[in-house]
């Protein structure tokens, strides 16, 4: 079992530009912690979304079900509910219903007290121009960094 995990969505970037940051903890059963402590779990193609009582949901996370588990063991794909104070999840309810943001998981990890928490972000969705634009500062760091590695 790994001390440190961090399960991370490195499209979220990518697809999206991130406006704001939130850390919410995760409502969890015994068996889905134990399979996230032993990094079985993903978020890449994951989403959070409201529910008609205002709670927020992640939607579409994998966590695979423990190998230990026995008929107690959880859905892979079940919904899970994020805690977030009220302020927090008023003002995003607000930003996702006004303006069309999307709420994205950007990672999943745990904290010192050993609870599961998940970093979320208020993001928009980048255009393909942006992509492509993205793509070149990638590169062109790259070639910079080559460079600068070859005359020290």
């Amino acid at each position: 079992m790994q001390k440190n995990i961090n399960i991370q969505n490195k499209k979220a970037r990518f697809l999206y530009e991130i406006i704001d940051k939130y850390t919410a903890g995760i409502v969890l059963t015994g068996t889905e912690i134990k399979s996230i402590r032993s990094s079985k779990a993903s978020i890449a193609e994951s989403f959070c979304e409201f529910n008609e009582q205002g709670e927020l949901f992640v939607i579409n996370m994998t966590i695979e079900e423990y190998i230990y588990g026995t008929y107690y063991n959880h859905k892979p794909k079940a919904e899970r509910k994020l805690l977030l104070n009220k302020k927090e999840l008023k003002k995003l309810l607000k930003e996702v219903q006004n303006t069309g943001l999307t709420i994205v998981p950007l990672k999943l990890f745990i904290n010192e007290k050993g609870y599961a928490k998940m970093d979320i972000a208020l993001a928009k969705g980048k255009k393909l121009y942006d992509k492509r634009e993205t793509l070149k500062d990638r590169d062109n760091k790259r070639d910079l960094d080559r460079i600068k590695k070859i005359y020290k």
